[in-house]
């Protein structure tokens, strides 16, 4: 899987890209440099042709046939393997002196190419010929191929087995700068999804060698510098106007007793009482916001201790099962033992008890509730599901934002704080929470990663 992602993405295509260009001009610069030497052979061999026939033919005086006919017999007779031909015509056509293979032998006059066949010769090798006129005469001179062929072929080889080379090296090196930029690429992609997921405290890992993607992620660290700055401004804001609050309701509750005892009318005294209730409803929400923002902060963590999910789940089974009979519904818990995490025991009793009210609270009677735990490939998963009527889809995500009350909660009791609170307390402790479509009902899945 790794591979065909590395395959698909960009870095790579660009640097096969890369590659394919480096090859073919590799290839193309081959071709030009083979055809350089393959000329500059052949013409090394035109210049020894003639340089040959000129000493022959000054071997040759006026009327003075001898000493000509002579020099190519011993030209003739000092060639090995038949490297070098030698053919000398009279003005007559016939042959005067030497190679035995090819006495006789005529070629056009200048240079031209002929075949060993040609010569009455065995093989596939191919001669260049030289033919030219001494006096009346005519010789003809030619040197093998076969050694420039091999000297071509070693060229043409050589250059084969670099171009080999020099693809493998440009497609390896290429494939590696890609794998390591794509690295670079996924961890970026890794700490935008887990700021998307909430931890907004991840940055991008910087290399320090001040290229364009660590300019990038130099940027994209900054904009969220800001955003955490802006983010806690906000919740401190909120945070201290809540504080802030609790006083002056306080003494308003205060006032409000004082008044109850000095009541002489039910009328008077009913109203003060509701209005006492008013004010304990909105200290209640404050505190929750409160509690809320200081989950947020991270200010329990240092309360962390190795604690079983399993107990907690059996004790909320224990303490809401008669709660849920008193309300005509069910309420069932099961737990597998042994699903150990570092946490804070008192807020995620917290967690669970918030979860198992709102599934009271928002059913009707004879539906049944079942809060289970388990080990799932090393993640503690704890559920918690109603057959009731249960969320829509597109109203999920929005049950965990603060205050937010569904159309057909808001003739219950509730403040619209209980899984915001319980999703702060999850992410506190490093774990997804999530709802789902039970089936019918609702089911609320928390995922301990870690």
């Amino acid at each position: 899987m790794v591979a065909s992602g590395l395959t698909r993405s960009t870095p790579f295509r660009l640097a096969v890209t890369f590659a394919t260009f480096l090859i073919a001009a590799f290839l193309l610069s081959g071709l030009v440099v083979y055809q350089i030497v393959s000329a500059e052979l052949n013409d090394r061999v035109d210049e020894d042709l003639q340089k040959t026939f000129s000493l022959l033919s000054a071997a040759y005086g006026k009327d003075d046939l001898e000493d000509l006919i002579s020099s190519v017999s011993s030209y003739a007779d000092l060639s090995v393997g038949n490297e070098q031909l030698f053919s000398l015509v009279g003005s007559d056509g016939q042959p005067l002196a030497g190679t035995s293979a090819i006495r006789g032998f005529v070629a056009p006059l200048g240079f031209s190419n002929v075949a060993a066949g040609s010569l009455g010769l065995g093989g596939d090798v191919a001669y260049r010929v030289y033919s030219g006129k001494i006096g009346p005469n005519k010789l003809s001179i030619a040197y093998s191929n076969d050694d420039t062929d091999e000297l071509k072929q070693l060229v043409l080889s050589s250059f084969a087995w670099a171009m080999i080379i020099a693809a493998a090296l440009a497609v390896s090196g290429g494939a590696l700068l890609a794998a390591r930029v794509q690295h670079r690429l996924n961890t970026i992609a890794q700490t935008m999804d887990e700021v998307s997921r909430g931890s907004l405290g991840s940055r991008i890992p910087l290399v320090g060698n001040r290229d364009d993607i660590d300019a990038v992620a130099s940027q994209v660290n900054a904009a969220l510098d800001r955003l955490v700055a802006l983010m806690e401004g906000l919740r401190q804001v909120g945070f201290d106007i809540a504080h802030d609050l609790r006083t002056p309701l306080n003494r308003l509750r205060i006032t409000l007793e004082s008044a109850l005892e000095k009541a002489d009318t039910p009328e008077i005294i009913a109203d003060l009482e509701e209005a006492r209730s008013d004010i304990d409803k909105t200290t209640q929400t404050f505190d929750a916001l409160l509690r809320i923002a200081q989950i947020e902060a991270g200010a329990r963590k240092s309360r962390f201790q190795l604690l079983d999910l399993s107990e907690i789940v059996a004790d909320i089974g224990e303490i809401y099962g008669e709660v849920a009979v008193d309300q005509n519904k069910t309420l069932v818990s099961r737990a597998e033992p042994g699903n150990m995490v570092h946490g804070d025991r008192e807020l995620l009793v917290q967690l669970l008890a918030n979860l198992v009210e709102n599934a009271l609270r928002h059913t009707p009677a004879g539906v049944a509730i079942k809060v289970s735990c388990q080990n799932l490939e090393g993640r503690k998963v704890i559920y918690v599901e109603d057959n009731g009527a249960g969320i829509p889809a597109d109203e999920r995500e929005k049950a965990f934002r603060r205050l937010y009350r569904l159309d057909a909660s808001r003739s219950t009791p509730g403040s619209g704080l209980g899984l915001s609170m319980a999703k702060a307390i999850a992410e506190l402790h490093g774990a997804h929470i999530s709802l789902e479509d039970a089936e019918p009902g609702l089911r609320v899945t928390i995922v301990f990663t870690s």
